[in-house]
């Protein structure tokens, strides 16, 4: 009767928005997901290549969708659930996301940051990179609040309920889309780390399949050639020779195959603003545009005053994307933060699932 119930509700569903799809885990407890289909590079805006987008390949396997939770999600019983109108869980750090991803059953991950990288280029594309809770329960763009407070910071609101802001909140401007990648709460994303400021990635998408470990210590880490693009085995310090690497130059992030500024702390400059110098070739940074890490036309300067923060004098550093309810204008879907360890966690960091069928 359950699963006759939730067939019902999936149909319903589906007769309003038709691209999302109540998904169910090893518990058969269901989440709302987003269907996205596979495309190109050149589908993205990411130059004329008809190669499929990197997100969309897994243990070298082309899929010809990918499912993104709809929502921030929750954590019940140690399973992720994307759910309408909810207080999105917090205060939870990179691996215990990663866990609470992977232990829905098989497909099930953190979202990856090819995965983010491939909506924000989406809505890039199509004129609409979304609004969110940037600015104490509106955007810095709005001046009516309109979504459910389930938080408050101080006097102000804080958090707000999944999904129940305006539709310029998703990544389509539309009701179907996936709603709060601008805002509300910092959400981790696996497969991309930096070490001493050095680039690492998991191949393609291959950080969706939790058989191959994200752990600090995984061989699953690559670094990447600056010359060809291709993925090179790190030496384990941030100095691999030939690896891209994030250099701090005139106030701005340059992604280099050396580091002349390795000063320990925070640097964060405008998406719009970071580059690439002559060693870095057209392949590589292609690479680092598939998973948001810098422009592919660095012409291009319209990414909404979204910001990019990183740390290349320490170990390893995770990202999490998107901003905070705090964040303002910098907030946006291009906004990634590389400031902090896999361990650290706070009251405005969570995370969101991912599912493709393996």
């Amino acid at each position: 009767m359950a699963n006759n119930n939730f067939d019902l509700t999936n149909l319903a569903l589906q007769a309003i928005c038709p691209n999302n799809e109540l998904l169910y885990d090893d518990v058969g407890k269901p989440s709302i997901m987003v269907k996205i289909p596979k495309m190109t590079y050149a589908q993205l805006g990411l130059g004329s290549s008809t190669e499929v987008f990197p997100a969309f390949i897994v243990d070298g396997v082309e899929k010809d969708y990918i499912w993104i939770s709809k929502y921030q999600n929750i954590v019940q019983n140690g399973r992720a659930y994307s759910l309408p109108a909810q207080d999105p869980r917090t205060s939870i750090n990179f691996d215990q996301a990663i866990a609470a991803c992977s232990a829905k059953g098989s497909g099930w991950h953190l979202m990856t940051k090819v995965e983010w990288a491939l909506l924000a280029w989406w809505s890039k594309q199509n004129g609409t990179m979304p609004y969110g809770n940037n600015n104490y329960g509106k955007d810095t763009r709005e001046t009516v609040y309109s979504a459910i407070p389930k938080h408050k910071d101080g006097a102000n609101t804080g958090r707000v309920g999944t999904g129940t802001g305006p539709v310029k909140w998703s990544h389509n401007w539309a009701a179907d889309g996936v709603w709060d990648l601008n805002g509300n709460v910092w959400e981790w994303t696996g497969g991309v780390r930096t070490v001493y400021g050095e680039v690492q990635v998991l191949a393609n998408n291959n950080a969706a399949d939790s058989a191959n470990s994200q752990a600090a210590s995984s061989a699953q880490w690559m670094a990447i050639n600056a010359a060809d693009g291709t993925l090179i085995t790190p030496d384990g310090s941030g100095t691999t020779s030939g690896s891209v690497k994030m250099d701090w130059i005139s106030n701005k992030l340059v992604y280099s195959n050396t580091i002349t500024d390795t000063a320990k702390g925070a640097h964060n400059c405008q998406f719009n603003v970071i580059t690439c110098d002559n060693t870095i070739s057209d392949a590589a940074k292609l690479l680092l545009a598939s998973i948001g890490m810098c422009r592919y036309d660095e012409t291009d300067t319209a990414f909404d005053g979204d910001h990019f923060y990183f740390n290349n004098g320490e170990a390893e550093r995770c990202f999490y994307c998107g901003g905070h309810w705090g964040s303002g204008a910098s907030a946006g879907v291009f906004y990634s933060s590389g400031n902090y360890a896999r361990s650290f966690s706070y009251g405005n960091i969570g995370f969101r699932s991912a599912y493709y069928e393996p």
